[in-house]
Order: structure tokens, then C-alpha cells, then sequence
């Protein structure tokens, strides 16, 4: 037999900005995978809505408040999560946010914030994570949520992209590091999908036109679309898979901007 398991049973797995659009997309796609699901954002309301969903479908959910840009919420949350379960075999660096300024504009308190939320975040929860899979016999999975403007270069958004530019390149350095301990390090990088983020741009016609005109598919991504793929590389299917950055991105990257 040939095909491997694709099932994320008895896995659990950590999603930082879990209570909306992709992060809830995920969250809730794991669970379908079979696995129970720890929900981290800071916006509680959110976080138990997604909650209630898994709880549902028959999975565990454990939804934790927490300022991923901060230390001690991070190993607060972190330690609770471990005193639960004992353990932890997925994380996803989903939390992020982007501020769109033309380049001169941006600012410094702009830089920091965007800096902290999209990069500083990934690399504590992949330290504190990285940490307890280290000792874990089963090793785990990191998967960090980068964007197509890690890797082509958009109108707008300088530190946006830095952000995810620096994410490619900590996840194959992590993946270097952290492979002899069966931690496989992987980035998924999309373009635009329908997310209640993304809502008012794509109703933008000109603005969607100009989208579609560099995406070979001709069409924005469904959430479904990118859960796929995560749950890949999370499973024993992309377990040979490490260092690298997935596009979903409907060809977007082979095509430029």
C-alpha cells in the first residue's frame, strides 16, 4: 500500500489567530482531521464561537486568550496547553496583521507593531513549541502562514512583506536546526483568499480585476483550499516534506505583479 494517512487523529494542534478567517478555517479543519485544537487570539468572543463549532463535531477545543507578541502570555499559554495534553504535535503561526502604507509613510510605532505581530510571534511560539517537541519521541510539526509577498513584490506593504520574507527564511533555518529532532519546519504562502479580512477589497471591482489579471486561475482562493494543504503537512503524508514554502496561490507567483 502506497497511500499514506492524511488523518491528524489523536494529534494536537495549536492555531495562533484562531477566532477568524483563516486561523478559523484551519481550526476547524484540523478538527475534521481528527485532531483536538487549541485556539489562541485575543479576542475571546471569537475564540469561543470557534470553539463551539469543534466541540460539536465531537473534538476537544481549548481556546486561550493571549497576546502572542509577549513572552509570558505565550509560555503561560504554552505550559497550559502541556499540563492538558502532555504534549503538542502541531503549531501554526497564523496570527498577523498588515498596515498599508506606501513606503515613506510608514512609521516606526507602524514598523514595530506589524514587526512584532508577524514575525517576533512566530519565532516565540516556535521556541517554546520547538522546545517541548524537542523531547517529544513523536517530534511535531511547525507550520508558519507566510504570503505570496514574502517571495514577489507587491505595490504596497514594505514591511508586511519584510515580515514574511524573514518567515521563509526562519523556516529553513529552523527546519535545519530542528530536523534531527523529527521536527519537520514547513511555510504555507497564499494569495487572496474570502476571509471577512479581505471582504471589502475584493468587493473593490477595479481592485479585483487587477487581482485576477496575475492569478493564472482567475479567481480568489476558498478557505477549504488552504486547510488541504495544511492538513498535508501536518499528517503522515508530509512527513518527508520539510524547509520549504508551499504558494497557494492559484499561480500568482509564476506569474509576478
Amino acid at each position: 500500500m502506497f497511500l499514506p494517512s492524511f488523518s491528524l487523529d489523536g494529534k494536537v494542534a495549536v492555531v495562533t489567530g484562531a477566532g477568524r478567517g483563516i486561523g478559523r478555517a484551519l481550526a476547524i479543519g484540523f478538527a475534521e482531521a481528527g485532531a483536538d485544537v487549541v485556539l489562541i487570539a485575543r479576542t475571546e468572543g471569537d475564540l469561543k464561537d470557534t470553539a463551539g463549532i469543534i466541540k460539536d463535531m465531537g473534538r476537544e477545543a481549548l481556546p486561550i486568550r493571549a497576546d502572542v507578541t509577549s513572552r509570558e502570555e505565550i509560555h503561560n499559554a504554552i505550559s497550559r496547553i502541556h499540563g492538558k495534553w502532555g504534549k503538542i504535535d502541531i503549531l501554526i503561526n497564523n496570527a498577523g496583521m498588515n498596515i498599508r502604507s506606501k513606503a515613506l509613510d510608514v512609521s516606526e510605532q507602524e514598523w514595530q507593531t506589524i514587526m512584532d505581530t508577524n514575525l517576533k510571534s512566530a519565532f516565540m511560539m516556535s521556541q517554546e513549541v520547538g522546545a517541548l517537541m524537542k523531547e517529544q519521541d513523536t517530534g511535531g510539526r511547525i507550520i508558519n502562514i507566510a504570503s505570496v509577498a514574502g517571495h514577489v513584490a507587491l505595490r504596497t506593504g514594505v514591511v508586511y512583506a519584510s515580515t514574511k520574507a524573514a518567515m521563509i527564511q526562519m523556516t529553513k533555518v529552523l527546519a535545519m536546526e530542528w530536523g534531527q529532532y523529527g521536527i519537520n519546519v514547513n511555510s504555507i504562502g497564499p494569495w487572496y483568499f474570502k476571509t471577512p479580512l479581505t471582504e471589502k477589497l475584493l468587493a473593490d471591482e477595479e481592485y479585483l480585476r487587477d487581482i485576477l489579471a496575475v492569478t493564472p486561475l482567475d479567481r480568489v482562493g476558498e478557505l477549504p483550499e488552504l486547510v488541504g494543504p495544511a492538513v498535508f503537512l501536518s499528517s503522515d503524508a508530509g512527513s518527508y516534506v520539510t524547509g520549504q514554502t508551499l504558494f497557494v496561490d492559484g499561480g500568482m507567483t509564476i506569474h509576478g505583479f
